[in-house]
């Protein structure tokens, strides 16, 4: 058994490392990922290596291009608008999901997640600020019961953690104090049983993520999409 564990460590690490960078947008989308040069960098052979860039594939945070080098995956502007109808739905389904059912439990692991995220907006940690709020969300998500809801949610949640940092750092990673609010209104609302509310609150909360990083693509990248026009 703890032969198995070594074996499996290396890929591990290398998937842990190589992912965190491109989330976090230190790798930035089309940089070169070559099996040799990351075999130096990590010091194992390209086995490992390999095993971790298929991993990243399977993710869709790595692609290899026809002429067989693999890159980290370009963010596909044109598709947004139907990944943030998708979006805007399973918050809302997922939310009111939750409210419908009542468990204490379920709901100190929200909020557990909450304090994770407070801590990461103090912090200015947008790194854990993206892991805190997609396990924040996966949380209300598993409440509300429906395990397609919550693997189809976790899935898109996955898909747009770069989204998710572009929209961090149009702050500069300092997140006004209303986004940790929104979070308690959310847990208040599920504790409460309020279905229309938490309707309410998952529509507003997927809104203005939609039009800050609308601002930010016309304003940084130069490349205004109506994100709106599913």
């Amino acid at each position: 058994m703890e032969v198995n564990k070594t074996r499996g460590s290396g890929p591990q690490t290398i998937y842990g490392k190589i992912r965190q960078e491109i989330l976090t947008m230190a790798m930035k989308p089309g940089s070169p990922l070559d099996e040799a040069s990351l075999s130096e960098r990590f010091g194992m052979s390209r086995t490992p290596v390999r095993e971790a860039l298929l991993r990243l594939a399977a993710d869709g945070l790595v692609t290899t291009l026809p002429n067989r080098n693999t890159v980290v995956a370009a963010i596909d502007f044109a598709a947004l608008p139907a990944y943030f109808d998708a979006l805007t739905l399973m918050y809302r389904a997922t939310t009111r999901a939750a409210a419908m059912r009542k468990d204490r439990e379920a709901i100190a692991k929200i909020r557990n997640h909450h304090d994770d995220f407070t801590k990461a907006v103090d912090e200015q940690d947008a790194f854990a600020m993206i892991e805190a709020n997609r396990e924040f969300h996966v949380a209300i998500a598993e409440l509300g019961g429906n395990p397609y809801y919550t693997a189809f949610f976790a899935r898109l949640l996955d898909e747009g953690r770069r989204i998710l940092r572009l929209y961090y750092s149009s702050f500069n990673d300092r997140l006004p104090r209303e986004f940790v609010d929104e979070h308690e209104e959310i847990i208040a609302a599920i504790e409460a049983g309020d279905i229309d509310r938490c309707d309410r609150l998952a529509t507003k909360h997927a809104t203005q993520i939609v039009r800050q990083i609308q601002d930010y693509v016309a304003r940084d990248l130069q490349r205004p999409i109506d994100f709106a026009a599913a």
